[in-house]
């Protein structure tokens, strides 16, 4: 069993869920970043989702879109990656994902990437473009290193797509609420639900549930039935409104909706 599902494992066999927290590399500057990263895994986040800025961030909305084109503008380069996972792991016990889309890594160079991100100290790729049986290089290079591979989940995914997503991801399947774009909504809407019974059907073993969740209340609705809730455009508009304290001290309000949210 990967860390990452390790740490699924046990906030569900305490009764409680996992809350996941997205924050991307260099905004609003790289050490700020850190700083940031490691403020919410003391603040309750469990599972850090690391951003890689990225040029086409297509699925990515104008809260975080912004905040990636800062940190290109500051100057972030794909080694900065490496050197934050590094410096986050060496300051708190989160396990940190990097969400990245994939044209980077084929540029870095698959192995080399893995081999980079475990020598840094990560748990693997969150991979939003990457579709599984377009995913031949990763899915031999994380089995070498261990790495875990997150696929996506849609609403709109057929039971032969969730079945494969399920089987090629290794960690958790990351379920997107909604169809759309990244960003806080007012509520999240009840295809997650249904999808986290389909991926249950198909044999998935930790579902995570992300887009649209911003409030404590979100957290607890959505760990009802998911095994984590991943929380992304809140914390950065936190962080950029407020800094490193305000995007930890949301991470603390948003962790109080993990508890006990399901018998034991």
């Amino acid at each position: 069993m990967t860390g990452v599902a390790e740490t699924l494992r046990a906030k569900r066999e305490s009764g409680d869920g996992a809350l996941i927290g997205y924050l991307p590399i260099g905004f609003p500057n790289f050490d700020d970043s850190i700083d940031a990263a490691v403020a919410i895994a003391k603040g309750g986040v469990d599972v850090i989702e690391l951003g890689v800025p990225y040029s086409d961030p297509v699925m990515d909305g104008p809260v975080i879109q912004a905040a990636t084109q800062r940190a290109l503008s500051e100057g972030f380069r794909l080694s900065h990656a490496f050197e934050a996972v590094r410096r986050i792991t060496a300051e708190c016990d989160a396990d940190v994902l990097l969400m990245t889309y994939w044209n980077p890594v084929v540029q870095y160079g698959v192995e080399r990437f893995a081999d980079d991100l475990l020598d840094a100290g990560g748990a693997g790729l969150i991979t939003p473009d990457l579709i599984p049986d377009e995913a031949e290089e990763w899915l031999a290079a994380s089995e070498r290193t261990g790495l875990d591979r997150v696929f996506l989940a849609a609403p709109s995914s057929s039971d032969a797509r969730l079945a494969q997503a399920v089987s090629s991801s290794r960690g958790f399947v990351y379920t997107v609420s909604t169809m759309g774009i990244t960003g806080a909504r007012t509520d999240i809407d009840t295809a997650a639900r249904t999808l986290v019974s389909r991926l249950r059907d198909a044999g998935a073993e930790n579902a995570c549930v992300g887009l649209g969740i911003s409030t404590p209340e979100h957290v607890r609705e959505v760990l009802e039935y998911a095994d984590g809730a991943i929380v992304g455009s809140a914390l950065v508009k936190a962080l950029s409104d407020g800094g490193v304290t305000a995007v930890g001290d949301l991470a603390q309000q948003l962790a109080s909706g993990t508890t006990r949210t399901r018998s034991i």
